[in-house]
């Protein structure tokens, strides 16, 4: 008997003397074949994938670039940081001292009199608790109206 038809019976019986049913048994049976058939084809391109890869000439010159900047390296016992110094001496020194953060503009003062009880609002930004009261009583619009020049 196949080694896949006895794994298949064995399968089977299992599960009908765990009380599933012929149908529960053949659905779970197909959906592991097509969970292997899935997975079968997803390798069979992954392998097609590589074989393209390892046919490419760019890739071949980048790994024989690599391989020979390594054989370098190790001859004069120098790291890849070193390597970077020498090369881009600049560069190194720029990572090692960031600038500060960048700032951003100082908002401007905005100043807000309501012309029923001419009381002053001083605010940098939309979250002022009396400005929000106001918005909320007279309307948007209207308070955007009462910001002074």
């Amino acid at each position: 008997m196949h080694l896949a038809s006895e794994s298949a019976n064995r399968f089977f019986s299992d599960a009908l003397l765990a009380g599933y049913s012929h149908y529960t048994v053949g659905v779970c049976y197909l959906s592991r074949l097509a969970e292997f058939r899935a997975a079968e084809k997803a390798l069979q391109e992954q392998l097609a994938q590589l074989e393209s890869l390892k046919n490419d000439a760019g890739l071949k010159k980048e790994i024989e670039f690599e391989q020979k900047l390594q054989g370098l390296m190790s001859s004069y016992d120098k790291g890849l940081r070193d390597i970077i110094a020498i090369l881009d001496p600049r560069g190194s020194s720029a990572q090692a001292a960031p600038a500060g953060p960048k700032r951003r503009r100082a908002r401007v003062i905005k100043v807000y009199q309501n012309p029923h009880t001419g009381e002053l609002i001083e605010t940098k930004g939309g979250n002022h608790r009396g400005l929000k009261s106001w918005k909320e009583q007279y309307g948007i619009d209207t308070v955007d109206s009462w910001l002074r020049a």
